[in-house]
């Protein structure tokens, strides 16, 4: 919902960066359009534009000051009206389809904040919000003087300002007012649970950045801050717990309304229907791929899981994980050159582990992009973390050999670091980069990027390739059948412990994911996947011997972050039609 602590998580799960560099006339038009947009979300929810790199909204807060619901409900309404005016004034075929992509995000916008307003009580974890929108601003990559805003916006959070209350207090203030209507679902018991839990490590974190960048004058706020949530949490305890489902299961609606924002259009029973039947081919071809290695390695047991089980022991020390990480990015690069696969970048992508805030918040590898607005350089980052803060059992998912390959293909090259970079260097009207953004469309990529890459990889990649192929297709099963009660989080986190061969932490984090911290979210990567594998089979049928997969890939990327349907469009206008004309 609106402000709740995942704020931050999803801001670095699905945020994607751009800047124009030399970009064509209509660019500048269509931005002009999204600037509005912008300035709209950045009144509200300006730790959102802070990531997005828009610095006139560095110092402020999240607003929950009174009537905050029908105050931005009455703002989108409003541009929303603005913008289907502009759109029949339009007369420029792109900058009309970025106008259709800005108006699909306000009615979307709308139809959420009705729907959560009429059936949710609000909880926001408000630690967790904050760490978001200070960690926009002390991050590493962004320039000294930008830093220092968060010594501002911490003295607002706590009403250290005059004419400024503090957050916890409004916070509380916005949710007292709905409790008394016990027709509101509450939030998810483990949600809380989780949020209280880690709140301290996210504390420990805002300290950890202030020092970091070097910055004085943030202790006594800090403090301030540390009291404040210690109350806030008890009244969290005290008025909300009680409220707290057990019932992980919403009402159908607000699922359905989830898959339609992460770009989902087909219903969870088709999702399911069609997930389960990959799922089982995918295992099927890894059965044959782990009988090669176990006969290769004389292993006593050719079972996929037990094969599996001995490459985890290839575990990388903790000093040797990046260097690792980043030969395997070089040894893929060498591939994709080799074998004309897409045109890479002249430079390393960057890559490093999480911090414990970090993972507590995203406890799974992510890519930390770079900002959209002003961008003067700066790239996205592959984080890896080594632990989920919540489980006490190891987490040995990410740092064993075998898994260097489909991971650094996902998140690095030819994935998401590819694909930001991209946007980047090449230019991206705003409402490309950031309005059309959703899961689908992003993840598709990643996905897709694992598959370009498996039949050059050793057995031992390939068999974990598909492993984290069949990871995704379970995610397409596992995510609506818990939402549609038809299992339970404890069963799902069991079956993924299975069948998929994942460690206790890694598996929890992902039955969180489905449950309560982006429900839905996790059936994009394996739709995005089978629209976009759709996409390309449908090209080389039409080109025949005249398709080239870099061409392709290339024209793919330079689309910067569209859906599905508007790529397709691309695809067989400018992409199929002229060199079919040929």
């Amino acid at each position: 919902m609106r402000h709740a602590g995942r704020l931050a998580t999803l801001t670095a799960l699905l945020l994607c960066s751009a800047i124009a560099t030399a970009a064509p006339a209509w660019v500048a038009k269509s931005d002009a359009y999204s600037q509005p947009v912008l300035q709209d979300a950045g009144k509200y929810q300006p730790e959102n534009a802070s990531s997005l790199g828009s610095e006139e909204f560095d110092t402020a807060v999240a607003d929950f000051k009174p009537r905050d619901y029908e105050r931005e409900l009455a703002d989108t309404e409003k541009r929303l009206a603005s913008l289907r005016r502009q759109r029949a004034a339009e007369q420029d075929p792109k900058v009309r389809q970025d106008l259709d992509i800005l108006i699909d995000s306000r009615e979307k916008k709308i139809a959420t904040m009705k729907l959560e307003h009429r059936y949710l009580l609000n909880y926001v974890n408000v630690a967790e919000l904050v760490y978001g929108g200070l960690q926009a601003l002390l991050d590493p990559r962004n320039k000294p003087e930008r830093q220092k805003a968060a010594l501002v916006r911490l003295k607002r959070y706590v009403g250290g300002e005059q004419g400024t209350a503090p957050l916890a207090t409004l916070v509380r203030q916005r949710s007292e007012e709905r409790l008394a209507n016990r027709q509101l679902i509450g939030p998810y018991v483990a949600e809380i649970e989780d949020g209280l839990a880690n709140n301290a490590t996210y504390l420990a974190g805002i300290a950890d950045l202030f020092k970091e960048a070097k910055l004085t004058g943030w202790e006594a706020d800090f403090e301030t801050l540390k009291k404040q949530v210690s109350a806030y949490d008890d009244w969290t305890r005290k008025a909300i717990m009680p409220r707290a489902r057990k019932e992980v299961r919403l009402p159908a609606a607000l699922y359905i309304d989830q898959l339609v924002n992460v770009g989902v259009d087909i219903t969870p029973e088709q999702m399911i229907e069609r997930a389960s039947f990959d799922f089982q081919e995918v295992r099927d071809q890894m059965q044959v791929v782990a009988a090669t290695i176990a006969a290769q390695r004389k292993l006593p047991s050719s079972d996929y899981r037990d094969v599996i089980r001995e490459l985890k022991k290839a575990s990388l020390p903790a000093d040797g994980l990046l260097p690792y990480y980043r030969k395997r990015v070089q040894d893929i690069e060498d591939i994709i050159r080799k074998h004309d696969i897409v045109t890479l970048p002249q430079r390393a992508p960057n890559i490093r582990t999480a911090t414990e805030a970090e993972a507590a918040s995203i406890p799974a590898p992510f890519m930390s992009p770079p900002r959209l607005i002003g961008n003067t350089g700066e790239y996205g980052e592959f984080v890896i973390p080594l632990s989920n803060p919540k489980s006490k059992g190891k987490m040995d998912d990410f740092d064993y050999e075998a898994m260097a390959w489909t991971l650094s293909a996902h998140e690095a090259r030819p994935g998401h670091e590819l694909q930001f970079a991209s946007m980047v260097e090449q230019g991206m009207s705003i409402a490309r980069a950031n309005f059309a953004f959703n899961s689908t469309n992003v993840e598709g990529w990643g996905l897709y990027s694992e598959a370009l890459m498996l039949p050059y990889m050793p057995p031992e990649g390939q068999l974990v390739s598909l492993k984290m192929r069949m990871l995704r297709m379970a995610r397409a099963m596992l995510d609506p059948m818990i939402n549609l009660g038809r299992m339970t989080p404890a069963e799902a986190k069991a079956f993924l412990m299975r069948e998929v061969v994942l460690s206790e932490p890694f598996a929890q984090s992902e039955v969180d994911r489905y449950s309560y911290r982006t429900p839905g979210q996790a059936t994009s990567y394996y739709y995005g996947y089978v629209k976009l594998r759709a996409l390309r089979t449908l090209a080389e049928i039409e080109l025949g011997d005249k398709f080239r997969q870099k061409e392709f890939n290339d024209f793919v990327i330079a689309q910067g972050i569209l859906p599905p349907d508007l790529l397709q469009a691309a695809v067989l206008q400018e992409f199929i039609a002229p060199r079919k004309a040929r």
